[in-house]
């Protein structure tokens, strides 16, 4: 037994199951460089054999990121094993991380193998992972709802077999905290060649248990690798959220007797960015990273707070990366002075093009809105307008009349490949009108099935709105984000930001894990 925990997060491939979620090669890996920063101890970055899409963001990643071990996903085939292999190839360190279901429920009705089949299969395939990469973990899919007998059968074969992590699954959210700690010490305890492994959990968020179970299993079952993502993301309610775990150990490791790697003044710059990529606004009161994580509002907290901070904080908010500083560039500053809060926040970008593109829309918003935040920033280089030339749909320009007693009515101009067309519509409102002004001409077809404002900042009515939309359409759903000072141009920037995601007909063939 060791006093390190590892941090395994699977942002970028359990939390990209999220419906809408999906993101981009370079999202991705601007992601990963994030999680580098961050120290985490493990990225998996995707599910290689999914699609050439998946296999070239795992494979970017792999190629960029030098200080953590670069995972792929692989199910207990030799093709996807093979394929998962071959991606982690330019990894400085790399995981091959291989799974089937063994509960009884998914063996019969979706695998429809008998449980000698499954056995014999996990045992070749973790067999075949070795031979191509050294560190190899297994994972027996919703294992917690696995009968232990057989589920001991199989974790003894894998590590016989080279498996150097064996992770115990809760997939569907079932467990309980004290029973899930049980259910993985008892493992342990009558798998004889546990110790040659690591042991990890996987736990899903379905009763809103995820980080509890994760713990137990931690401190009463012995694991030593915890997976999770970036403000929880993942599919149907979410997964472990690593913030909550990390800050957990940290805070309490008079019990949890552990430490971790983490940089944790990372934390919220990653959340972040994961929320501003994927459009999943971080809720107010969330643990850790919700805007008012650190906020008091009762006057006995504030009186308390005052006289001595511990009083009513047991976390201090700069040792997860909340600041007060406000950036100090405005209209006058220069592409230098701008350069170098880009590097002060952490973001990278790919080429001196791609910061001249940054810094004529800093130019812009600076002209329109007198104070510029951090928060202005990372939004703006998180546009995806940044590189409007990779991008089949663009806004360019928008009018709107909205009176009271009278129906509103938008105008809008946008280039559609190498076309410009020109639209107007009315509608229930100036963002009703302006969507159903694209729409006209662009006849997606998508429903619309989510539409959020959220403020980058606060304090100001100046501050710069955030929209997520989200449309579904032939079975895909996508987000798109769009920021401006004007709610109706950030809607139709994010409405057309979906589309493109649309048009990008990027497929993904989602693993469950």
């Amino acid at each position: 037994m060791t006093d390190k925990l590892i941090i395994f997060d699977t942002t970028l491939r359990d939390g990209e199951q999220s419906p809408g979620a999906s993101m981009t090669r370079d999202e991705k890996l601007r992601i990963a460089r994030q999680l580098e920063r961050l120290r985490v101890d493990i990225i998996e970055a995707g599910f290689a054999a999914s699609s050439n899409g998946d296999f070239e963001c795992v494979r970017s990643i792999a190629s960029h990121i030098r200080e953590s071990v670069v995972c792929s996903l692989a199910r207990a085939n030799d093709r996807d094993i093979s394929r998962a292999a071959e991606a982690l190839k330019p990894a400085a360190r790399a995981r091959i991380h291989t799974f089937i279901a063994t509960s009884p429920l998914h063996m019969e009705k979706k695998l429809r193998m008998t449980p000698d089949q499954v056995h014999e299969q996990a045992r070749l395939a973790v067999r075949f992972a070795r031979n191509l990469c050294a560190d190899v973990e297994f994972s027996p899919e919703d294992g917690y709802r696995s009968e232990p007998d057989f589920l001991c059968r199989v974790l003894e074969t894998a590590i016989t077999e080279g498996a150097t992590t064996i992770n115990i699954p809760d997939t569907v959210g079932y467990a309980v905290p004290e029973l899930y700690g049980q259910f993985i010490r008892q493992l342990r305890e009558r798998i004889p060649n546990s110790d040659k492994a690591v042991w990890s959990v996987h736990c899903h968020n379905d009763l809103g248990m995820a980080v509890a179970n994760s713990l137990a299993g931690v401190k009463l079952g012995g694991a030593r690798q915890i997976e999770c993502t970036i403000n929880g993301l993942g599919e149907r309610a979410g997964n472990c959220s690593l913030e909550e775990v990390v800050m957990a150990v940290r805070t309490r490791r008079d019990y949890f007797g552990l430490q971790v790697g983490i940089d944790t003044t990372q934390i919220v710059p990653a959340s972040r960015m994961v929320s501003q990529t994927t459009g999943f606004v971080v809720q107010p009161n969330k643990a850790v990273v919700g805007a008012n994580a650190f906020a008091h509002a009762s006057g006995i907290h504030q009186d308390g707070v005052l006289k001595a901070r511990d009083t009513y904080e047991i976390m201090r908010a700069e040792d997860v990366g909340w600041s007060a500083n406000k950036i100090v560039l405005g209209k006058l500053s220069g592409r230098n002075a701008f350069k170098q809060r880009l590097q002060d926040l952490g973001i990278e970008l790919e080429s001196e093009a791609d910061i001249n593109n940054a810094f004529a829309r800093f130019k812009d918003l600076a002209d329109r809105k007198s104070e510029i935040f951090d928060e202005d920033i990372i939004a703006l280089v998180g546009d995806e307008s940044v590189t409007p030339d990779a991008e089949h749909y663009r806004l360019l320009a928008l009018s709107q009349r909205s009176e009271m007693g009278e129906r509103p009515f938008a105008k809008v101009a946008f280039a559609m490949g190498a076309d410009e067309f020109r639209a107007e519509a009315y509608g229930n409102g100036p963002v009703d009108a302006s969507l159903k002004a694209i729409e006209s001409q662009v006849k997606s077809g998508a429903e619309l099935v989510l539409y959020s404002v959220n403020a980058i900042t606060s304090g100001s009515t100046e501050s710069q709105g955030e929209v997520t939309v989200r449309l579904q359409h032939g079975g895909r759903v996508v987000n798109g984000v769009g920021a401006d000072p004007d709610i109706v141009v950030a809607s139709a920037k994010a409405y057309l930001s979906a589309l493109n995601k649309l048009h990008s007909k990027v497929d993904r063939v989602a693993a469950q894990g």
